[in-house]
């Protein structure tokens, strides 16, 4: 259990939603960031202090765990305050906007459906040797970003060559073009694609984080306004994981009934559902706090 997240309110309010706090996925800078990007990132106004401590409140973070979030994050840049007597308020700055922009857009935008896939592959020829163990894991973590997967060492692959471009822009700024080749093409007459795909991406592994989500949001239906805004921050913090976890493959290299399918539009149909009473409820605090 995490320190951040306790008490038996929280579990009674949200028993499916409490076991990712048991499993000791959910942190207060993380549901801080989900509280920004949802809440803060569509306006301009400040918010004061006690407004995200009492929405902190509301999802299980206690007050000490809340202020140290505000502190580590804005010690990162990405929120600047000022103060007005003895209270303080918070603003986004600018690279925190950008940051969080970037991280809506691929929150939002994830999950929908795929053009047809034209069966071609980019392959990636990557060589880095063992002892260059930073630059290895910088290299792994963005090209996963990316959604490429490596079903052996120094080969990455993705079914979408679309992200050439990204995928270049990776390996310049790692300056690895001198020991970097790429290729684009169908899969030929040897092995099959399927073998390859398992070899390259765990996706029972995140089926199983789909079906998860399903079945915390399953029977979600909260009444109070409050508990609305406590949903819908709780579904995109559940949600926003997904885009570092799924390449998006094409459904032609999917297990049939894909969880994923089912998971986005989920997220979708809850999401629209809860977001005005969600975005009407954070006005009332920020008008009504004193």
């Amino acid at each position: 259990m995490t320190a951040e997240l306790s008490g038996p309110d929280f579990d009674a309010a949200h028993p499916a939603l409490s076991r990712r706090r048991g499993l000791g996925q959910t942190s207060a800078r993380s549901l801080l960031l989900t509280l920004l990007g949802e809440c803060v990132l569509p306006r301009e106004e400040p918010v004061w202090t006690q407004v995200l401590i009492d929405v902190l409140n509301g999802l299980g973070v206690e007050n000490k765990s809340a202020r140290q979030a505000l502190a580590r994050t804005a010690a990162e840049g990405l929120v600047t305050s000022d103060r007005a007597g003895r209270r303080v308020r918070w603003r986004l700055t600018d690279s925190g906007r950008t940051l969080l922009s970037d991280g809506a857009e691929r929150i939002y935008g994830f999950g929908r459906p795929a053009p047809a896939w034209d069966g071609r592959w980019l392959v990636l020829l990557v060589s880095v040797p063992e002892t260059r163990r930073r630059l290895r894991h910088r290299l792994r973590t963005r090209l996963a970003w990316a959604g490429l997967g490596s079903p052996a060492p120094g080969v990455w692959l993705t079914p979408d060559p679309a992200k050439e471009a990204e995928v270049a822009d990776v390996v310049a700024d790692l300056e690895l073009d001198a020991v970097t080749s790429s290729f684009v093409g169908p899969f030929g007459a040897i092995g099959e694609e399927a073998e390859v795909v398992r070899q390259a991406w765990d996706l029972a592994a995140v089926e199983q984080e789909y079906e998860e989500f399903l079945a915390e949001f399953a029977d979600a239906d909260p009444r109070t306004p409050a508990d609305v805004l406590t949903h819908q921050i709780l579904l995109v913090h559940g949600w926003r994981r997904f885009p570092f976890l799924d390449p998006e493959l094409p459904a032609e290299l999917l297990p049939q009934e894909w969880a994923g399918t089912r998971a986005a539009a989920r997220f979708t149909e809850l999401h629209a559902r809860w977001a005005a009473a969600a975005q009407e409820h954070w006005d009332t605090l920020v008008r009504s706090t004193p």
